[in-house]
C-alpha cells in the first residue's frame, strides 16, 4: 500500500502497515523519536502500532513538532500513569477520568471514605510515579466487546468506568471499547498514547481540587489531582518559572495589594470595586464613550429583565436557557439579559427607519448576568455579573463591507492606547446552527473579504463561530506568552429575520437590515484582569488611579507639597500627599510598591524654588523640574499612552 507524507511524497509499504513502521522506513532516527501519527486531511492523531490504510496522508508526532499534539500525548500518558501510581498507594481508590488539558493534566479520583489527599502528599505519589517511568512499560491497546469490559470493571468496583461504557452503549452505540495498560495499571480509553512510559522526561504535581462527576453539582464531588509534564527538565523548569511569575501578576492578588477591587461570597461571581478600581474601571468605561463618539455611534440604555418571548425570538431560551437567570411576576417567565443584541433588535424594531438614516449604530456599556458554574468562577476573568463595551450595528446590505471594515479600523484605533498588538481569526459557521448555508456563505465571504482589503493576516478557526453568524475574533499575548481573546466583529442575518428588522428603500419598499455584532474590551472586568496580569499592575499612565504621589521630607514641606498637588490637580491629574510622619525612603518604597507612576520628592530647595524631584516608578530619579514643566510631561504621556 501506498500513504504520503506531508510533503506529497509518497511512502510504499507492506499491507497492515503501522504508523511505526512508516517512521522506520523513513528513518532510524524518525522511528526514535516518534510518538504518535496524524492520518487524514482530519489530522486524527492515533497510536503508533495502529495499521493505516492504503492513500492515508501521515504525519509523524515527534517532540519536535509544530503544534500541541505531542505534548497532549505525553501529557495523557503522564495522567495514566499518575493513576497507576494513585491506585497502588491508596488500595480501594476509585477512578474515573484523567484528560491532557491546555497546560498539563489531571485525573479524578474517589479515595476510600476517611482517606484525604493534599500537596503533601505529592513527593510520594511522584515518587511512586517515577518508579513506572523508569520501568519503561509500553502503552498496549486493547479493544475489547462491551460485555467483556463492563464485567471487568465491575468486579474491580470501579463504577465509574461501569457508567461511561454504559453511556458509551446508550449515546453511540457501540458494541466494542478500547482498553490501555500499562504495567499493573488497565483504563477504560480512546488513546492515543505514546509508545511507553519513558517517554516521560520531566513531569511535576501542581494541585488538588474538588470536581463534581460529570460537573454536575448534584453527583459526588471528586478528588482532581493536577499536574504537567514535558520532554524536557529545562522546559519544565521554564514553565514553572513562568507559572510562579504568572502567580506574582494574579490580578486577584494585585487587586488586592492595589487597592482595585474585592470579592466576597455574598455576591459570588462579583466585584465590590473600590474608590480606585472604580476611577480605572470607568475611564476604560469613558474610552468607550470617546471612541464611540468620534466612529459615529449612539449611545442606548436598554432594560435589565426581559419576557421570556424575547429570548425565545432570538433562539437563546432553546440553546442558552441554562447559563440565564430566570424568574417569575404574574405568571410570566422573566430572565435577566446576559447579552444586549435581543434587547438593541427590539430597540431598533420600535422605530420606523429610511435607508437615509442607516447605518444606525447602537452601543451601551451594557450590565450583563450569566449564570456561570460557581466552580468556573475566577476573579474577573469569569464572572456572574458584568458590563460589555457592546455595540450593534444595522445596515444595508450594500455597506456592510465598510462597516466591518470600520468596526476593525476601531478596534486597532483602541488597543493602540494600550500598545496591545492582535492576532486575527475569522470564526467560521458551527455545525449547531440557524440560518441557510447561502447566508453564511455570504456572511463568511463578507468577512473574509473585509481582512483581505486591508491586507490582514489572519488564521481560519473552523467551526467556532456564534450560532446565528460567523466572527472575526481578536487575540492578543501577553507578557507571560498567553493568549486573550478580546474583541470579536460578527456578521448576522439571522438576528434580522426573527425579529423581522427592515428598512424603507429609495424604491418605497421594505428591505431586511444586516446587523453587524461588536465588542472591542468584551467586559470590562475581563479586560481589568488581562491588563493587570500583563502589566504586572504597571497600568499605563492615564490610567493609572494615581498618576503621582507627592512626598514631603518633613512635615516643614507639607504645606508646599500641598500646593504641588493643587496645581496638578488644576491641570486635570490624578495626585495624592503622603503625609505620614515617615522616612522619604520608606514613603519611596510605598509607592513602588503600589506601582505609583511618579513620585514627586518636595524638600527644602524644591518649596523654595517651585520644583520636584521627580522619581519615576522602577526607574528611579529623572531629575529635577518646575512643576509646570511636570505637569506638561504628564499631559504629554496621557496623550500619547502607548
Amino acid at each position: 500500500m501506498k500513504v504520503f507524507l506531508p510533503d506529497g511524497t509518497e511512502l510504499e509499504l507492506p499491507d497492515g502497515a503501522t504508523g511505526a513502521d512508516a517512521a522506520a522506513a523513513i528513518g532510524p532516527g524518525l522511528a526514535r523519536a516518534a510518538l504518535a501519527v496524524k492520518v487524514g486531511d482530519n489530522g486524527r492523531v492515533q497510536d503508533l502500532d495502529r495499521p493505516l490504510s492504503d492513500g492515508d496522508r501521515i504525519s509523524i508526532i515527534t517532540p519536535n513538532s509544530d503544534g500541541p499534539e505531542a505534548l497532549e500525548v505525553l501529557r495523557h500518558d503522564a495522567a495514566h500513569v499518575l493513576a497507576a501510581a494513585v491506585m497502588e498507594l491508596y488500595p480501594g481508590v476509585k477512578i474515573s477520568i484523567g484528560p491532557p488539558i491546555e497546560h498539563g493534566f489531571y485525573y479524578d479520583f474517589e479515595f476510600p471514605e476517611g482517606v484525604t489527599v493534599s500537596d503533601a502528599d505529592f513527593e510520594r505519589i511522584e515518587q511512586k510515579m517515577r518508579e513506572h517511568i523508569k520501568a519503561d512499560e509500553r502503552f498496549v491497546r486493547e479493544d475489547v466487546s462491551v460485555e467483556e469490559a463492563l464485567e471487568r470493571f465491575k468486579a474491580e468496583d470501579q463504577p465509574y468506568k461501569v457508567e461511561l461504557i454504559e453511556d458509551l452503549v446508550k449515546n453511540e452505540g457501540v458494541d466494542t471499547v478500547s482498553l490501555y495498560t500499562n504495567g499493573p495499571f488497565t483504563d477504560l480509553c480512546r488513546g492515543p498514547h505514546g509508545p511507553s512510559t519513558k517517554r516521560i522526561k520531566a513531569f511535576k504535581l501542581q494541585s488538588v481540587a474538588g470536581a463534581y462527576w460529570r460537573g454536575d453539582s448534584s453527583r459526588r464531588q471528586l478528588t482532581r489531582i493536577y499536574g504537567t509534564a514535558f520532554f524536557s527538565k529545562e522546559q519544565l523548569d521554564e514553565f514553572l518559572r513562568r507559572l510562579e511569575e504568572a502567580r506574582a501578576r494574579d490580578h486577584r492578588k494585585l487587586g488586592r495589594e492595589l487597592g482595585l477591587f474585592q470579592f466576597n461570597e455574598v455576591a459570588q461571581g462579583a466585584a465590590f470595586w473600590l474608590p480606585h478600581g472604580t476611577q480605572v474601571f470607568n475611564r476604560l468605561v469613558g474610552l468607550s464613550r470617546e471612541m464611540c463618539e468620534s466612529h459615529g455611534y449612539t449611545e442606548v440604555k436598554t432594560p435589565q429583565l426581559y419576557d421570556s418571548e424575547l429570548w425565545k425570538i432570538s433562539g437563546h431560551w432553546f440553546k442558552y436557557r441554562d447559563d440565564m437567570f430566570v424568574t417569575e411576576s404574574e405568571g410570566r417567565e422573566l430572565a435577566l439579559k446576559p447579552m444586549n443584541c435581543p434587547g438593541h433588535c427590539q430597540l431598533f424594531k420600535m422605530q420606523q427607519w429610511s435607508y437615509r438614516d442607516l447605518p444606525v449604530r447602537y452601543a451601551e456599556p451594557g450590565l450583563l448576568h450569566r449564570n456561570e458554574m460557581s466552580g468556573a468562577l475566577h476573579g474577573l476573568l469569569r464572572v456572574r455579573h458584568f458590563v460589555q463595551d457592546d455595540a450593534h450595528i444595522f445596515c444595508a446590505p450594500e455597506q456592510t463591507l465598510d462597516e466591518v471594515k470600520g468596526c476593525l479600523d476601531m478596534a486597532f484605533e483602541t488597543y493602540a492606547k494600550f500598545g496591545i498588538e492582535t492576532k486575527l481569526e475569522l470564526s467560521t459557521r458551527p455545525e449547531n446552527r440557524i440560518g441557510s448555508e447561502e447566508q453564511w456563505d455570504e456572511a463568511e465571504a463578507i468577512l473574509e473579504r473585509a481582512l483581505e482589503e486591508k491586507g490582514l493576516d489572519y488564521e481560519v478557526n473552523e467551526g467556532d463561530g456564534a450560532f446565528y453568524g460567523p466572527k472575526i475574533d481578536l487575540h492578543m499575548t501577553d507578557s507571560l506568552g498567553r493568549s486573550w481573546q478580546l474583541g470579536t466583529v460578527q456578521v448576522d442575518f439571522n438576528f434580522p429575520e426573527r425579529f423581522d428588522l427592515t428598512y424603507t428603500g429609495a424604491d418605497n419598499a421594505e428591505h431586511r437590515v444586516v446587523m453587524l455584532h461588536r465588542a472591542l474590551f468584551g467586559s470590562y472586568e475581563r479586560f481589568i484582569g488581562i491588563l493587570l496580569e500583563d502589566t504586572g499592575g504597571e497600568l499605563p499612565v492615564w490610567l493609572a488611579p494615581v498618576q503621582a504621589v507627592v512626598l514631603p521630607i518633613a512635615d516643614r514641606h507639607l504645606e508646599a507639597a500641598r500646593e504641588v498637588a493643587g496645581r496638578l490637580r488644576a491641570d486635570g491629574h490624578r495626585v495624592e500627599v503622603d503625609e505620614r510622619t515617615e522616612s522619604v525612603g520608606r514613603k519611596i518604597r510605598d509607592a513602588e510598591v503600589r506601582k505609583i507612576p511618579f513620585m514627586l520628592v518636595v524638600g527644602d530647595r524644591e518649596a523654595e524654588g517651585g520644583t520636584v524631584a521627580v522619581r519615576e516608578h522602577r526607574k528611579g530619579d529623572t531629575g529635577t523640574v518646575p512643576v509646570e514643566q511636570f505637569s506638561q510631561r504628564l499631559t504629554a504621556a496621557m496623550l500619547d499612552p502607548a
